[in-house]
């Protein structure tokens, strides 16, 4: 193909047409939006109207339950450091995650267990499934909070939410949802689902890097993260960043209005693609739930061939392709998701994601296709792995 082909859509997604052109001409709304003059005020409607086509997007009753941050790592981070103050109150050190969420919160959780917090990262089964048991013998010591991920960024598996939350109150947990990855793709409901928190990105549904959201139900605790300012009710100080706000409002909106159009296909790609690859690919294994699974999401491991290599033939040919979660790309560590299904390291180290969009193509995926058995042929002949 003459062009590149983009397969890493769960790392970033462009600016759709629509919102990168709302977004050029929102640039030039240079208003404080705190200010109380006319051009203040006509900011602050702007950021006004994003908050609602937000809230709309994971049905929040009440718009002002929308926290605008940088993005979903501030927003699980603003989380996790609530909890310091809020187990003081309750005198309760106990929290829950999972093993597979993202580095964001695993990294938030380590530096709650240095401050003297007892964490337990539950287990998941092979298809990324958070173990029942586990989650239910953790929910009987009570913890103060519990954060499970909606989907994995990595093999696109999707909790039951819903169920989770419910056990998680029952047990006067607080729980708390990263949904960056689920948000646009598949049907999100905090007010059904009953979630304390949840998280959101805009870079993910076709919107600007660099603005993210956080839903806080009412009544649920919130320590500021980033302090100096009334901004937000006075939860997140710093001036108002309104063309992105603005963007991701309308990225939200259109991610609503389209998600039904975009499960359908890019999950009509993703089982070309998959059975493609189980066609013309000897010895592969497809990671992830087969069902419960995002529509765009599919994660290949390749034994024989390692994902940095498989990751850089593609590039040579045109293909952008994952070898794991994004943010830890620079790690030579195989990823944490895989090896916590209980996946070897080898055969971890040998796993590709790729993600698919709404402008992905299927002549796009035939051409992966027609020369993916290639590479993988050329890469296990080199390999010394028996």
């Amino acid at each position: 193909m003459s062009k590149r082909i983009y397969f890493d859509y769960n790392a970033t997604t462009p600016l759709s047409k629509e919102v990168l052109a709302f977004y050029t001409d929102k640039l030039t709304e240079y208003a404080n939006a705190s200010s109380l003059h006319e051009d203040g005020r006509h900011s602050a409607e702007t950021v006004k109207t994003a908050r609602s086509q937000i809230a709309q997007l994971i049905n929040a009753e009440d718009a002002s339950d929308i926290l605008f941050t940088s993005g979903g790592s501030e927003s699980n981070n603003t989380v996790f450091n609530t909890m310091i103050s809020e187990s003081i109150k309750r005198n309760n050190k106990f929290i829950v995650t999972t093993s597979i969420e993202h580095p964001c919160v695993l990294e938030s959780a380590r530096i709650l267990q240095k401050k003297g917090f007892d964490v337990l990262f539950l287990p998941v089964d092979s298809d990324g499934i958070v173990d029942n048991a586990a989650y239910k013998a953790a929910l009987e010591k009570k913890p103060l909070f519990v954060s499970v991920m909606t989907a994995n960024n990595e093999i696109g598996t999707i909790q039951d939410i819903p169920a989770l939350a419910a056990l998680a109150h029952k047990a006067g947990s607080l729980f708390h949802t990263d949904m960056v990855q689920a948000c646009g793709k598949i049907p999100v409901d905090v007010t059904a689902w009953d979630v304390d928190y949840a998280t959101i990105s805009a870079h993910k549904i076709y919107g600007p890097k660099g603005i993210g959201a956080l839903y806080v139900k009412k009544g649920a605790p919130l320590e500021p993260l980033i302090r100096g300012g009334h901004q937000e009710h006075g939860l997140r100080a710093g001036t108002y960043n309104t063309p992105a706000i603005a963007a991701f409002g309308l990225a939200a909106q259109k991610a609503l209005e389209n998600i039904d159009t975009y499960a359908r296909k890019t999950g009509e790609l993703r089982l070309l693609l998959r059975d493609g690859f189980l066609k013309r690919i000897p010895n592969i294994k497809i990671n992830g739930h087969p069902e419960r699974v995002l529509p765009n999401t599919l994660d290949v491991s390749f034994p024989g061939a390692e994902g940095e290599a498989i990751l850089l033939h593609l590039d040579l040919l045109g293909i952008a392709v994952s070898t794991g979660s994004a943010c830890a790309s620079g790690s030579l560590e195989p990823s944490h998701v895989l090896v916590a299904t209980g996946m070897g390291p080898e055969l971890a180290h040998g796993s590709i994601r790729f993600s698919l969009g709404m402008d992905s193509t299927k002549e796009e995926v035939e051409y992966l296709l027609d020369k993916m058995p290639a590479v993988i042929d050329t890469l296990r002949k080199m390999s010394t792995v028996a």
